[in-house]
């Protein structure tokens, strides 16, 4: 055999098999974190001692195998009630101080590890349109708190429809614009940082880091503006007016994550199922659900909360179930998707941030079981986390205050 002859030979043998591995590559993995800002009464999540179940958890019994729930769980040093929730993701200390800096999310350090081949390295998301701050927990490097899309439409658009030559120019002009922006702004800041003390220069490269964030999104805007979108078989969604439409809002948002998730749009969603100020479409409830927490053991209260919080986990069963019943290579939807759902408020009625309600669905690993902590020295809530990111492939044995991984949740 000639040289010419050998060296063909060899190039279609070595590519054979790798034509094979393309075409049983198994689908990435993905992140959904989910965070109920005003919480779960703690009485009907948690199992009694002894007990495997809950009234809550029965909503989920469908999906057993693909659960884990924790008990003893929260983060170490967040206090501050409501505020807590902007930290539901990152852990920081004390959001109630005047202070306080937020720090990166979990949803934003792992888009940093695996989003960079997607359209958008993450998303985040709401069913409320509001400025509460806890309607997004996706925090930035720079401890920014990421606004969240509230409009199911504009959500689609982004997502799935192409822009006309018009727009796309349109599109390309307002990058460039904000490029420019940007420059103009760094050069002031720098102008204005000679001449400031200390305390106010910490605020100011705060200010800078956001700015090299944008600075980054900006590149990658540009990048991705030619690239056609993916079609989909759903019709375009129609903006839910209502405010009190809470459910079917969150029902509208869910299919559309499903959506993003299997076009590989993103792999790493955030989403605030926020009902402050709003008193939910769901029969039998006639007071805002905010009031309700704070039932004061009041029976009556406590009857139209626990008609909310079913409602909004039998939606999620939904979601679930949906993610199941997406047939893609090795399995399903929810096997390579980590579906983490939870709260920061461990009790609403008495504003504690301990012994908080998280359960974690999907991502291959052991579910079936409910694991229980410490219920007064809590375990850290980030050390959850590391189990997450570890099962990306992230080697790591440390995020935020996290104190290691959790025993007995690897497969």
């Amino acid at each position: 055999m000639n040289r010419r002859n050998f060296l063909f030979a060899a190039g279609a043998c070595l590519a054979l098999p790798a034509l094979g591995r393309e075409a049983e590559k198994l689908p990435p993995k993905r992140l959904v974190a989910i965070h109920v800002p005003l919480g779960m009464m703690p009485y009907y999540f948690f199992p009694k001692t002894g007990e495997s179940s809950s009234p809550y958890l029965d909503l989920l019994s469908s999906h057993g195998n693909y659960i884990t729930t924790f008990a003893g769980l929260s983060h170490p040093g967040v206090d501050g009630n409501h505020h807590a929730g902007q930290c539901f993701l990152s852990g920081a200390p004390h959001p109630g101080q005047p202070t306080f800096r937020n720090t990166l999310s979990l949803d934003q350090f792992l888009a940093e590890k695996i989003g960079n081949d997607t359209r958008f390295p993450s998303l985040a998301i709401s069913v409320r349109q509001g400025e509460h701050y806890a309607d997004s927990i996706a925090v930035s490097h720079s401890g920014v708190i990421l606004p969240a899309e509230t409009s199911a439409e504009r959500l689609y658009r982004r997502l799935f429809v192409a822009g006309t030559p018009e727009e796309k120019a349109a599109t390309m002009r307002r990058i460039a614009a904000g490029g420019s922006i940007l420059d103009l702004l760094l050069e002031k800041t720098k102008q204005l940082a000679r001449n400031s003390d200390a305390q106010d220069r910490g605020r100011i490269d705060q200010y800078f880091e956001s700015i090299r964030e944008l600075e980054t999104r900006l590149q990658r805007n540009l990048a991705w503006e030619n690239r056609p979108k993916p079609t989909v078989d759903y019709p375009m969604p129609k903006d839910i007016a209502d405010a009190n439409e809470v459910i079917a809002r969150s029902r509208l948002m869910f299919d559309l994550i499903r959506l993003a998730l299997q076009t590989d749009s993103t792999r790493v969603v955030t989403l605030s199922l926020s009902t402050f100020s709003v008193v939910p479409h769901v029969a039998g409830v006639k007071n805002e659900t905010h009031g309700l927490t704070h039932h004061g053991n009041e029976p009556d209260k406590i009857a139209e909360l626990r008609k909310i919080e079913e409602a909004q986990l039998s939606v999620f069963a939904e979601m679930l179930a949906a993610f199941r019943d997406t047939r893609e290579t090795g399995g399903n939807l929810l096997d390579r998707t980590q579906v983490l759902y939870g709260s920061c408020l461990g009790n609403a009625n008495s504003h504690s941030n301990q012994n908080l309600p998280i359960l974690l669905a999907g991502g291959g690993f052991r579910h079936g079981q409910h694991l229980t902590f410490d219920p007064v020295n809590n375990t850290p809530l980030a050390n959850l986390y590391v189990n997450m990111l570890q099962n990306f492939g992230v080697e790591t044995d440390k995020f935020s205050t996290s104190t290691g991984a959790l025993r007995g949740l690897h497969s």
